[in-house]
């Protein structure tokens, strides 16, 4: 019986460490993410703003009026697939 009794009290030491290591984490967490005020120079950028500028020029150039349209795809004539795909095939 003292055998058993050591091995609960050894697993109870291992969950008690665990616990503590847990707790220690989520304060951390909880102190950095929530508590702790942000830096005002890192929210705000100093840096201007780029403008913008697109070039229109190259719908001109010579290798895009040379591009062919697509072909135009007809409708199909006939009823397309089953009335109900998931039934089984018929036999033919």
């Amino acid at each position: 019986m003292a055998i058993i009794f050591s091995e609960k009290r050894k697993k109870q030491q291992y969950f008690i460490l665990v616990f503590v290591v847990v707790v220690i984490l989520t304060s951390m967490v909880v102190w950095f993410g929530i508590f702790k005020k942000p830096n005002p120079q890192s929210v705000l950028s100093t840096r201007p703003i780029k403008r913008v500028e697109i070039d229109f020029g190259i719908f001109n150039k010579e290798i895009l009026s040379n591009l062919e349209l697509f072909k135009e795809i007809p409708f199909l004539e006939e009823a397309a697939g089953r009335e109900n795909p998931f039934l089984p095939k018929p036999a033919p």
